[in-house]
């Protein structure tokens, strides 16, 4: 058995994880993966990007922006917008929603099974349902 150490373990499955969601597991794209799966968290692109140019890395915005977009379009992530300005990355795809705090901007998860649901539409004809994302804005008590 090879000694591979705990960074090394994570990087190996950063790449398997990028390749089972047919994602060319590139350098930069690797890098930005083991950010997001570092822990569980929501990170703006701003976010992302500061952090992979601290290890002295050099990462244009565009890059870092795609990468996101690509990785939320695969799968991987989701993208959770708060308002037409502030967009979050999240690294938990199972379902669930959000609590968003409007002075702090911090955002947190709510389990799913805390929202009963009830009485949604009916659904125009030709779709199906793909997901339901609640945010529910708060503000820091006086």
């Amino acid at each position: 058995m090879l000694g591979i150490s705990d960074k090394d373990q994570h990087v190996l499955n950063v790449g398997e994880l990028l390749a089972q969601h047919d994602i060319a597991p590139t350098q930069q794209r690797r890098q930005i993966a083991q950010i997001l799966f570092a822990q569980p968290q929501h990170l703006s692109a701003d976010q992302v990007l500061e952090r992979v140019n601290q290890n002295g890395t050099v990462a244009s915005k565009a890059t870092v922006y795609n990468t996101l977009g690509l990785f939320a379009r695969k799968g991987l992530i989701r993208e959770v917008i708060v308002d037409p300005s502030k967009v979050f990355y999240d690294s938990n795809t199972s379902a669930h929603h959000h609590f968003y705090n409007i002075d702090t901007g911090l955002l947190q998860d709510i389990e799913n099974q805390e929202l009963n649901l009830q009485g949604l539409p009916t659904l125009p004809a030709g779709v199906e349902l793909d997901s339901i994302d609640i945010i529910v804005r708060v503000r820091t008590a006086e």
